[in-house]
């Protein structure tokens, strides 16, 4: 599918969005990433002790949700995922020692194709040495077109290493011997794809920017030959490869957040010459896909500047010959777009953020319907079908944050939506769990989607714990993939809601457009509007909410902390993004040029300045009772300047002594308690190792029960055998 979030820039201030669920596996088994090689501590500016002192007093509960949350975990790793890929002869899959490949019947014994070990031996000691799992782990797979050679980038953490394994494949059934099979390896791959199978096209990542494309020719005999393909000068365009569903086209990508350029190679023709197919033009966005011999563009140029779907001859790819095929109706926008056999299949939300299918013919554009997904479904992820399969039906998972992956398919030309074989009893499962869509009122009549998770009805849920989740930045979506954690709190009795506010992409380009530069108190007010609307329907009470949210989310979060502490008691904050001010004036970190179309410009507009200052997080706290904290960041994280963390840690501390020692009645009020949690490495999206995972949800846990006064849930009662 077309993924409209790369057009954000994958190196935005945010959680990567392809973050492998490794949790799937087994609790031994992981898929992105090995564990720290440091010891995992808490360390700042303040001394180790002190900030030893402050997680210390959740350790004993801590330990205990370990266990807890190990066991959630392991209820659910054997959910469906796509890590499997297809080709015409064998079916490949990951392991944590490599990549493995079977006969599709299955009759003989897996056999190595990658072994991770024998990558890692140039890195130092080996893993016998050091006592430690590997340092290189799978991150995707792509086969050439008639399975003659695989390529496999790798990831090393906490480095976030990015490295690309080029190997021979052997004919059907022949052993291979790594790592003899292995024909290069290249240094920073970001995104690869195969135009034939002796072309490989991929771009690198330098820092956080990925602007360059090569082309690798495998010459015979083991000879290689790289050649640049394409150079992009502007430092705000991310530059991507990406191949057509039906592989007959390959596209080379640059995209910002206000405009893209698509390049295309027609992998049918010998020359395999890129061209532009529309050139870069202010405000216009566009994707790509192929349709014999035509392309189905999803371009913003529908009504209110929305996305609309166009189409055009190959021929003639440019904007003057894009000629209307589909439009949503206005209280719908598209999400996604992909081509199935003879159909356009989009992925639209109605106003109240529900996911469904729009599909139209290619053939007869006037035949066009709506499929409604269930209501529960919240996330959704497609399979890109293999080498030797037709691709006339759409395989999909739906999930939501509480509810695990079930697959579906979509046959576009009968108009149905199927839930998988053997899986009728998950898909009836799903509808225990509540999900209840709401609309909060904001400050200027806005009407903001709240998503409401609970396990009893809502007129029961006044005395309830809640978890309240935020984003609200770069015009993406808030992350509502499953998640054993919250599916562990919605079982002990939690409600889960989660707040589409302005700024995030969720009601389409428009509502992100509301919610940045100058519209960034907008996602403030709309947070305070979504906690009031729940508040005021009966699900929990202030002394019983907590807010939680990840990297730019911080930001509302944080700045309706400095305007309304009283509004929750808790609040947990990971890789938190909170002096805004301080970091769009200092052009030389990584981000801030490009983010500055997020955040604007304190340097050269006064006004985006004041507007900035107005709700920074760090430059407005001020002597008042706030929410107890749990801040983790991440010391080298290159996405957020952990200076930033750890100012705003010491600011709170010193804003809620001066505040207590004035206040005759401190001693009568909950004490709150702000802990700083600084973690090795430069992950910005956090421990990729599930032993590590566990570590950090455990603590986050252990302090949301601690900090809302909350017994812990007995440990289940075991089953008699």
């Amino acid at each position: 599918m077309v993924v409209l979030s790369s057009v954000l820039g994958s190196a935005a201030r945010l959680l990567g969005a392809s973050r492998v669920r490794f949790w799937r596996r087994t609790l031994s088994k992981r898929e992105t990433g090995p564990p720290l090689s440091v010891q995992r501590r808490c360390a700042s500016e303040a001394s180790s002790d002190h900030l030893g002192s402050e997680v210390a007093r959740y350790q004993h509960l801590k330990k205990y949700f370990i266990r807890r949350l190990k066991a959630t975990y392991h209820r659910f790793h054997r959910i469906p995922d796509y890590s499997v890929v297809c080709g015409r002869h064998h079916v490949y899959f990951i392991k944590d020692d490599g990549i493995y490949r079977t006969d599709k019947r299955g009759v003989r014994e897996p056999e190595q194709v990658v072994n991770l070990e024998h990558v890692s031996r140039g890195e130092g000691k080996t893993r016998a040495e050091s006592g430690e799992r590997f340092q290189w782990t799978i991150q995707r797979i792509r086969l050439s077109p008639r399975e003659k050679h695989l390529a496999a980038t790798l990831k090393r953490s906490p480095s976030e290493e990015l490295r690309c394994v080029v190997v021979r494949l052997g004919e059907r059934n022949v052993p291979l011997s790594p790592p003899h099979n292995v024909l290069l390896e290249l240094e920073g791959v970001f995104s690869f794809e195969w135009a034939t199978d002796d072309v490989l096209f991929y771009t690198t990542l330098e820092g956080l920017r990925s602007s360059s494309a090569f082309r690798l020719d495998l010459i015979s005999h083991g000879g290689s030959k790289i050649t640049s393909v394409y150079e992009e000068a502007q430092p705000d365009v991310f530059v991507e490869v990406a191949l057509s569903r039906d592989r007959q086209i390959l596209t080379i990508n640059g995209n910002s957040r206000t405009s893209s350029q698509v390049m295309l190679i027609d992998v049918s023709k010998s020359h395999l010459e890129p061209f532009v197919i529309q050139p870069r033009q202010l405000d216009l966005l566009y994707h790509v896909e192929h349709w014999r011999g035509r392309l189905i563009i999803l371009a913003n140029t529908g009504p209110a500047g929305e996305y609309q779907v166009v189409q055009c001859p190959v021929s003639e790819p440019s904007m003057a010959s894009w000629v209307s095929l589909f439009a949503p109706s206005p209280d719908s926008v598209i999400k996604d777009m992909d081509v199935v056999g003879d159909y356009c299949v989009l992925v639209t939300t109605t106003a109240a953020n529900k996911l469904a299918f729009s599909v139209t013919s290619l053939s007869d554009p006037k035949e066009t319907y709506i499929i409604q997904l269930p209501p529960w479904a919240c996330a959704i992820e497609t399979k890109k079908p293999g080498l030797a399969e037709q691709g006339d039906v759409l395989e999909f998972l739906l999930s939501s944050p509480v509810h695990p992956p079930t697959p579906y398919a979509l046959d576009p030309g009968k108009g149905l939506v199927l839930s998988a074989a053997g899986n009728q009893t998950r898909a009836k499962s799903q509808d225990k769990h509540i999900t209840t869509r709401l609309k909060a009122c904001s400050k200027d009549g806005a009407l903001v989607p709240v998503t409401l998770f609970h396990a009893v009805p809502v007129e029961r849920l006044s005395q309830v714990p809640m978890l309240v989740h935020v984003y609200g930045a770069y015009g993406r979506d808030l992350d509502m993939e499953f998640c054993p954690v919250k599916r562990f709190l919605l079982e002990q009795g939690w409600a889960l809601a989660y707040c589409h506010i302005r700024g995030g992409g969720e009601l389409g380009l428009s509502w992100h457009r509301r919610g940045r530069v100058e519209g960034k108190q907008r996602g403030v007010e709309d947070l305070h509007a979504c906690l009031h609307k729940l508040f005021s329907v009966g699900v929990s009470r202030p002394s019983l909410t907590a807010l939680t949210a990840c990297s730019a989310g911080a930001v509302p979060v944080a700045a309706l902390c400095n305007a309304n502490p009283n509004t929750v008691r808790a609040v947990t904050l990971q890789a938190p993004f909170l002096d805004v001010l301080g970091t769009m004036q200092k052009a030389n970190l990584p981000l801030t040029l490009e983010d500055r179309d997020e955040w604007g410009d304190p340097v050269g507009d006064l006004n985006h300045r004041q507007i900035i200052a107005s709700y920074c997080p760090l430059h407005n706290v001020t002597p008042q009772l706030y929410p107890s904290m749990l801040l983790t960041a991440y010391s080298g994280d290159p996405r957020v300047p952990l200076e930033g963390v750890l100012q705003y840690a010491t600011f709170v501390k010193t804003a809620l002594h001066s505040h207590l020692s004035r206040d005759p009645n401190a001693d009568s009020k909950p004490a709150s308690n702000i802990v700083l949690n600084v973690q090795p490495g430069g992950s910005h999206a956090g421990p990729e190792d599930l032993v590590q995972t566990l570590e950090e949800e455990a603590l986050k846990v252990a302090f949301l029960y601690a900090e809302l006064g909350l017994d812990p849930p007995p440990p289940p009662r075991k089953r008699n055998r």
